[in-house]
């Protein structure tokens, strides 16, 4: 049996341990000793990036907003999909996982970093959309931290607040979409989504692309 071995760690701001790992091929991240995303575990992350582009036109010119880079399956998933008229600005709070992805996992998704539509920013995501210019985005796609219940930082609890909510959505264009990474049902983000004036749809997701049930769920978000 190959052992598990771990490529790198590090401290976030609120004290926790993150540590990326490798086994027999496959990666994974983990916070406090919980393992957080797994490249063999990745359908999830992929359906997100497909469900956001799949209203725009490919060729047409088109600003989205990921929140959360990861193992950079959505980001990959986005790119795979749309055109070179796209811009991707790709948020990501722990410098330490971008730089992962550049030295550990360039032959995973890291090297996507580098794609010349993709503008990487190393920053909190909450203060970031609230400083958005309004109808700026075409699409947001958010997986940061475990969903609507923080998990790694305090301050991603008021990313998915009333007011996160609002700031979302007025940056949104007219015919825009967000879509958010559940670990499970949130009735009552379901609810603050619908007070923040967008319409909303629930799509299960798979962990694995060939399981039989789906144990995440992704909340669709239209502007109208």
């Amino acid at each position: 049996m190959k052992p598990r071995i771990k490529l790198a760690e590090s401290t976030t701001a609120d004290g926790g341990a993150m540590a990326l790992y490798e086994h027999d091929g496959k990666y994974c991240i983990s916070y406090s000793g919980q393992e957080l995303m797994h490249s063999g575990a990745s359908a999830s992350e992929i359906l997100l990036g497909e469900i956001g582009v799949e209203l725009l036109d490919r060729e047409a010119e088109a600003r989205i907003l990921i929140g959360g880079l990861g193992l950079g399956f959505t980001l990959r998933s986005v790119l795979e999909t749309m055109g070179a008229a796209t811009t991707v600005e790709l948020i990501e709070l722990l410098p330490d996982i971008v730089s992962w992805n550049r030295e550990y996992l360039k032959s995973l998704n890291g090297a996507l970093l580098d794609d010349p539509r993709v503008e990487i920013h190393t920053t909190d995501v909450v203060a970031y959309v609230r400083k958005a210019e309004r109808e700026r985005y075409d699409v947001i796609l958010m997986d940061v931290d475990n969903g609507p219940v923080a998990m790694v930082s305090e301050t991603n609890k008021s990313l998915y607040s009333n007011s996160g909510l609002r700031w979302m959505r007025a940056s949104l264009k007219p015919t825009g979409r967000a879509v958010f990474w559940s670990a499970g049902p949130d009735l009552r983000f379901e609810d603050r989504l619908k007070r923040a004036g967008f319409r909303v749809t629930k799509v299960p997701a798979k962990v694995h692309a060939g399981s039989k049930r789906a144990a995440y769920l992704l909340y669709v978000a239209n502007y109208k």
